[in-house]
């Protein structure tokens, strides 16, 4: 259990250090970007980097839930703060939606009446951005944990967005500087928006799935279930739940009613160690029963 959670522990130091990194990078390529958009009057550019402010924003928050989840629990939030990092990542699920609304509203207006743009600033400001985006998702990729932290992996796919974003401000200047087709940039800016919501979509709904005690993702309950009832002496498991409290940090609670003449001690060690040699699962609470044991019958 120590090695365990001293692992955890590492995960979370290496997903600080990365996303400082990211963090860092992306902040200052906005800002770039930002001021580049205003000088070369490019939605393309302003769009990315709201795209990218929406990153930093994320990243921000993250290292805030770290820190905040590092706390210890106290008496009336006996699982600490980590779920702080959940809350995070579904504040910033909402605030890229609002990113994404602002985007296509200033695009629609400039389809009317395209503006002249400074194309070629624009694409060198833009090729900029796209290399402190690759180096962004390198920082995340070798330090941190992007495939199993929500907060981790949505700050990894807004950066990749992010790349997309700039690839596309490229390809905008790229066709007002040859064609002098202007209306490019409010539809590229468009395609980023999409790029944004569909970003914001995944990181919402993985969010509200873990806030309403969803069962993880990767864990099918019912083949728990007959894991669980497969071991010798098992006659019935009830009222399973399988719950996160954040990301990489699963729960399980049930109730194993098991045959009179076994060893529960027994038993219980065969279960806990299935639930953490299959799923993972480190924390279980188990309580084994037997046919003379009654209890009302539970209602979830």
């Amino acid at each position: 259990m120590g090695h365990e959670h001293n692992h955890f522990a590492e995960k979370r130091e290496g997903n600080k250090r990365g996303l400082v990194i990211a963090l860092s990078i992306t902040t200052l390529i906005m800002l770039l970007e930002f001021f580049g958009g205003l000088f070369t009057n490019s939605l393309a550019l302003l769009s990315d980097s709201g795209h990218m402010l929406s990153d930093a924003s994320s990243m921000a928050l993250s290292l805030v839930a770290i820190w905040f989840a590092s706390r210890p629990p106290s008496p009336n939030k006996t699982y600490g703060y980590f779920r702080f990092e959940i809350l995070a990542a579904l504040f910033n699920g909402v605030t890229l939606f609002v990113v994404a609304g602002f985007i296509v509203k200033e695009a629609i207006q400039r389809l009317n009446e395209p503006p002249t743009v400074a194309s070629g600033t624009m694409m060198i400001i833009a090729f900029i951005g796209l290399a402190a985006n690759l180096l962004s998702a390198m920082a995340l990729l070798k330090k941190a944990d992007v495939k199993e932290n929500i907060n981790l992996k949505s700050a990894y796919i807004h950066i990749v967005g992010d790349a997309l974003g700039s690839v596309g401000a490229i390809l905008a200047g790229l066709l007002m500087l040859l064609f002098d087709w202007y209306v490019a940039d409010p539809i590229i800016s468009v395609v980023v928006a999409l790029l944004i919501l569909k970003s914001a979509w995944g990181v919402l709904k993985q969010s509200i799935h873990v806030l309403m005690e969803g069962s993880p993702l990767m864990i099918n309950k019912e083949e728990v279930l007959a894991e669980l009832e497969n071991i010798e002496g098992v006659k019935n498991v009830h009222d399973l739940h399988i719950w996160t409290i954040t990301s990489g940090l699963d729960m399980l609670s049930c109730h194993i009613l098991i045959e009179e003449e076994k060893d529960e001690q027994e038993v219980l060690q065969q279960a806990i160690n299935l639930i953490r040699d299959i799923y993972k699962i480190e924390h279980t609470t188990l309580q084994i029963e037997k046919s003379n044991l009654q209890h009302q019958e539970l209602s979830i």
